[in-house]
């Protein structure tokens, strides 16, 4: 089944050049230089992924995200960038993203990107150690998965109302007892699937679909979630 896949960006030589390359492998591409006219599309069409230029006039890639989120909660999300300030990087990340992408773009990477992501995907791991964080981020990227992060409960409390379809916990991070940033996260998102993480012979407070001790292989971590999301990663690309 061929995707269809938005690109915005100002730029529209850019956009277009990226866009033809998207096509010439199959796909369907919508291009739109602003975040207006990007808007005015997701009204109209059901696309697979979106890819947004971070700063452009009037609406930048951030706000893009955050009013996407709005009209289509499901839908991965890539930026590019190029000399934005880490302030702008932070409020697109809280958005929850499938990657940020620096230009010049490495169009392998994005290809790659755009084949594997999934709609629906947004997971989020609350975890206070950065590099397990991170791993896990990338590692769910490779499977089409976007996240959205959190290393205290303070943080687990301010992430937005956003439609993740599980969530990744560490039951002892900062800012409160053991399990506690899991404890809360039901009455955030209603329904969402849990998965505990932790180092220590801890219960979790809530029903959870698994509890993974550390140190536990990623890939039994992903396969759980690909049961959870319940739609296969696309195929890889030729």
């Amino acid at each position: 089944m061929d995707r269809h896949y938005l690109i915005v960006d100002d730029n529209r030589a850019f956009a277009e050049n990226v866009a033809e390359i998207v096509r010439d492998l199959g796909d369907e591409v919508s291009v739109a230089d602003s975040g207006a006219r990007a808007l005015q599309l997701l009204e109209r069409k059901r696309y697979d992924a979106i890819v947004t230029d971070m700063r452009m006039p009037i609406m930048g890639g951030a706000e893009l995200v955050r009013e996407v989120r709005r009209v289509d909660p499901g839908l991965a999300a890539i930026v590019l960038t190029a000399h934005v300030p880490d302030a702008e990087i932070a409020a697109a990340r809280r958005e929850g993203l499938l990657a940020v992408l620096s230009k010049p773009v490495p169009i392998h990477d994005l290809l790659d990107l755009l084949g594997a992501a999934r709609r629906d995907a947004l997971v989020v791991i609350v975890e206070d150690d950065g590099a397990l964080a991170d791993g896990l981020s990338e590692a769910l990227r490779g499977r089409g998965f976007a996240a959205v992060t959190a290393a205290s409960v303070l943080e687990t409390e301010g992430l937005a109302m956003l439609k993740p379809c599980a969530a990744l916990v560490d039951l002892r991070i900062p800012g409160g007892p053991a399990g506690e940033a899991l404890r809360r996260l039901p009455a955030k998102y209603p329904g969402m699937p849990l998965i505990a993480m932790s180092g220590y012979p801890d219960d979790p407070p809530v029903p959870c679909e698994a509890v993974f001790r550390k140190p536990f292989r990623t890939d039994e971590v992903l396969s759980a979630l690909e049961r959870f999301h319940g739609v296969p990663a696309a195929p890889p690309r030729p």
